[in-house]
């Protein structure tokens, strides 16, 4: 069956991918998106397929919103401020656009009963040591006074803005907790490791490695993440449910720059920067962050199929198709 999809956030990097998905299964796809970290490059390829169409506004604009929603069946909710630099200097936009944007396509689709996929985050769990996080585990955030827990606040609150509106007025809501999620079309400008170390080796620059590079993370294939999203809301058992989607590979950002490295065949060297230098004194960073996907995989049978390996080469091939001729 063919549904009528929008996706908030939709010219961005996931949401771009989720589109291609979604288009290719069948759907008919509108995007809303203000461009403010998206990109119409990222759905200039969609542009002239018949089932395809954009709105350039923000998710703020609520009588936007609200035609939009009327206008389809099932809402991915994509739209957020992302990024440690963008968290780091802008606080005030991250939690308006978080928060608000949230209210205002959450109150639309429950005005006309339309099912929302809400994409949250890893960094809602905050500092947490209960590893590996279940969906179930205590958030454990930082000092009001650290602006670097902002956005995970911020994403916890739409998470239970989303949750509420499910247990209150049944709106089916289904929110997944992303893990690091990389892959081609992805921006580097604020902050994303993957790219900007491809970028730099690419171009045979020094890496920048935060901190003491001991730091890990788990690194999901956006490919593997939008079939998961989508597998979520074509069964519609899960309302009002939380999942972790990534994957339970974990690397240090030192083995990371490594790697990067070793797959662009680049000579560069690796610079440590102390955390005070990247991101003004007293910021706060997780150690580790390792998902639990069991809920998901009993759920929907959902596991990644692509390693770290399979995901720097994507990476390297597609910053390759951007390097001047």
């Amino acid at each position: 069956m063919s549904d009528r999809v929008l996706i908030t956030g939709g010219a961005g990097f996931i949401g771009s991918h989720l589109s291609d998905a979604l288009l290719q299964a069948g759907h008919h796809v509108h995007v809303i998106d203000d461009l403010s970290t998206g990109a119409i490059e990222n759905i200039r390829h969609l542009k002239d397929h018949p089932r395809f169409g954009y709105t350039i506004d923000s998710c703020a604009n609520r009588a936007v919103v609200a035609e939009l929603v009327d206008e389809v069946d099932v809402v991915y909710h994509l739209a957020a401020a992302v990024g440690v630099e963008l968290i780091v200097e802008s606080p005030v936009r991250t939690i308006e656009t978080n928060v608000h944007c949230t209210e205002v396509v959450l109150s639309q689709a429950a005005k006309k009963r339309k099912p929302v996929l809400l994409a949250s985050t890893s960094e809602v769990y905050g500092k947490s040591a209960a590893l590996p996080f279940r969906e179930d585990g205590d958030l454990v955030m930082g000092a009001t006074t650290k602006g670097r827990w902002s956005y995970a606040c911020s994403k916890a609150i739409d998470e239970f803005l989303a949750l509420a509106y499910w247990n209150e007025r049944k709106l089916p809501t289904v929110v997944v907790r992303l893990f690091n999620t990389v892959g081609p079309r992805q921006t580097g400008q604020y902050g994303m490791v993957v790219p900007k170390f491809v970028r730099g080796a690419l171009a045979e620059r020094d890496l920048q490695v935060f901190g003491d590079g001991a730091q890990s993370r788990c690194f999901g294939h956006v490919a593997d993440v939008v079939r998961a999203m989508a597998a979520l809301m074509a069964d519609d058992r899960h309302s009002g449910e939380v999942f972790n989607v990534g994957t339970t590979e974990e690397v240090t950002i030192r083995e990371l720059a490594d790697r990067v490295v070793a797959a662009t065949g680049s000579s560069s060297g690796i610079v440590s920067v102390p955390y005070e230098t990247a991101y003004g004194t007293g910021f706060e960073d997780m150690h580790r962050r390792v998902p639990d996907t069991t809920k998901i995989r009993e759920a929907i049978g959902w596991a990644p199929e692509r390693d770290l390996d399979r995901i720097l080469a994507d990476v390297v091939a597609y910053e390759k198709t951007k390097l001047p001729l």
